[in-house]
Formats: structure tokens, C-alpha cells, sequence
């Protein structure tokens, strides 16, 4: 069974503890908290950098935990650090966190985020102005489904993750209904079922991740992004409604409570200093996903190839 669905089946309340001995040159004992949440990409973050933090002698438990909820304990040290905070759907959470000076943003991963609506490339002949936002209203019926006609069906992500879809739907006027995936896992599993049958589609996909490399397709193009877009009604095509754009795109951000820096500061300086690039992160998530390793395995594989990068990073 992988990690993942050992960590998944234990629920919010789960506390994997990764203990070690802690040599001397450790600042403290007490485990890093590293929070874990339900897409795999965030798994394979989260997982090498424990294994990191312990070859460095800490200690780490690795805590099931929301995505955007998380920052509650952030805040106040009951958790210690998020490895992915996405620029496309984090942001104003992370601001608001860090705005007090409770929570640090300890920089970029090094990968760049896109989270927007998107379809495959067969869809282009029942839609021909596509990608084109103005265009999805035209043909709303040939991405309708029986539960959802004669509006179209956006399958979003999980509630959780934030997004505002709904908001978009309604700012922006078009026919369509939200439908959101109640897991990471259907909602690729949705995409697999529905390229292999060539059928209508439109849903939520992300970047760095397997979908976009593997399936020819395009993300739809809505008016740019701007930080008044969502929370200016005035500052947009509607006067009367925010989010009347597409989403942000850009850093997938770590960040952690202040007190890590205090207490571990070898550990902060080791998370700080973690990078990895989209293309590699969507070749091991593919790995794990598509071809069924075990996630441990491939942490390990990316350990071992990796070694001086990883040492640099905890000063070895």
C-alpha cells in the first residue's frame, strides 16, 4: 500500500511520526510538525523534505491537515510548516496569516503554479473559439452532461481548495454549473475516463502535474488576473461582482510558523532552501499516479540521484 493511502485513510487527526536520533549539532528534540493534505504533488514536497530534515538529526511528524484551514495552526505553533502554498489559490490566505508576523513565508519551491479551466484539444471542433472565455457560453450544450443541461459542466476541485469557481460562473454570466470532485483522485480519473471515450469535458487542472504532459489540451483564456479583480467588483467586466477573472498564476510558496526559525533554525534554513522544478515534480508525480509506485520509493529514488543537492541544503 502507498504512503498515500495510508496517510489518507487516517483522517485529520493523523500524526506519522518520523522520529531519529537527534545528534548534538540539533537545536531541539521536539518533532516538526509538516502538514500533509490530499494532492500528490504536495505528498512528494512534504516527504523529501522530512526525509531531509531527519539525515540533518530532527525529528518530524507529518499531520494530515486542510489546506486552507491549516493556517489556524500555523499561526499558533500547533503546526510548524507548509510545504505548498499555491500563488493561484494561497495567496490571500497566506497574506492574511503572515500579515501579523504568527506565520513567514520562507520563499518559492522553484516551481510555477497554474491552476484554471481546462480541456482537451478534441473539444476544439464542437468549440472553435475556444480558448477564448467568450466563447464557452456558445457552447455550453456540447459540454453539458444529463444531470447539468442545458448549462455546461465545469468539473472544479475539491471544495477545499479554495478558487472561487462559483464566483467566476456567476461574475462572468456564464452557463455553466460547478460540479466539484470530491477528491484529487476523481478528478483525474474523470479526465482518463473521459479522453479514452473522447468525450465532453471541462474541469479543473493544475500544473506542475501529469495531465497537461500527457493530454494535448488548453487552458481557457479568461480576462487577466488581478489582485482588484478579486476584491474590487468595480475593477472588473462586471461592476457588480468580484472574481470576474481568471486565476492567478505563479510560486508555489513554503511557509511556516515564525517560532521554526527560533527553534530549529537549521531546519528553517533547509526549508528555505528547497527547490525542485515543475518538470521534475510532474515526472514523479506521474510515477505515483500513472505507473503506481509507491511514493516512498520514489522519494528514496530522487534521495539517492540527488545527494548533493539535498546535503547543500542542511549544510553537509
Amino acid at each position: 500500500m502507498s504512503y498515500y493511502l495510508r496517510a489518507a485513510g487516517l483522517g485529520g487527526a493523523l500524526a506519522l511520526s518520523l522520529a531519529a536520533a537527534a545528534p548534538a549539532a540539533v537545536e531541539s528534540e521536539d518533532p516538526i510538525r509538516m502538514t500533509l493534505h490530499d494532492w500528490t504533488g504536495q505528498l512528494v514536497t512534504t516527504n523529501l523534505m522530512a526525509r531531509v530534515l531527519e539525515e540533518a538529526g530532527y525529528n518530524v511528524d507529518l499531520v494530515q491537515a486542510d489546506y486552507l484551514a491549516q493556517f489556524a495552526g500555523l499561526k499558533t505553533g500547533d503546526l510548524h510548516v507548509a510545504m505548498e502554498i499555491w500563488e493561484t489559490t494561497g495567496r490571500e490566505a497566506m497574506d492574511e496569516a503572515t500579515a501579523d508576523g504568527s506565520v513567514v513565508n520562507l520563499g518559492s519551491t522553484g516551481m510555477e503554479a497554474i491552476e484554471e479551466w481546462w480541456y482537451p484539444a478534441y473539444m476544439k471542433e464542437a468549440c472553435p473559439g475556444l480558448p477564448d472565455w467568450q466563447a464557452l457560453n456558445d457552447c455550453a450544450e456540447a459540454f453539458a452532461t444529463a444531470e447539468t443541461a442545458p448549462k455546461g459542466r465545469y468539473l472544479g476541485a475539491p471544495v477545499t481548495w479554495g478558487g472561487f469557481d462559483d464566483e467566476r460562473v456567476e461574475a462572468l454570466g456564464l452557463d455553466y454549473e460547478v460540479i466539484h470532485a470530491g477528491t484529487d483522485a476523481a478528478l483525474f480519473a474523470e479526465l482518463e475516463s473521459a479522453y479514452q471515450r473522447q468525450a465532453p469535458i471541462l474541469l479543473w487542472v493544475y500544473a506542475p502535474h501529469w495531465a497537461p504532459l500527457k493530454y494535448e489540451g488548453e487552458w481557457i483564456e479568461f480576462p487577466p488576473y488581478s489582485a482588484e479583480c478579486y476584491n474590487d467588483p468595480s475593477a472588473g467586466l462586471n461592476p457588480d461582482a468580484a472574481h470576474d477573472c481568471g486565476k492567478p498564476r505563479g510560486p508555489i510558496w513554503k511557509v511556516a510558523w515564525s517560532g521554526v526559525a527560533d527553534k530549529w533554525p537549521g531546519a528553517a534554513a533547509a526549508i528555505e532552501a528547497f527547490t525542485i522544478d515543475n518538470d521534475t515534480m510532474g515526472g514523479m508525480i506521474a510515477r505515483i499516479d500513472l505507473d503506481g509506485e509507491p511514493l516512498d520509493d520514489v522519494v528514496a529514488d530522487w534521495m539517492d540521484a540527488n545527494e548533493a543537492t539535498w546535503k547543500a541544503w542542511i549544510g553537509q
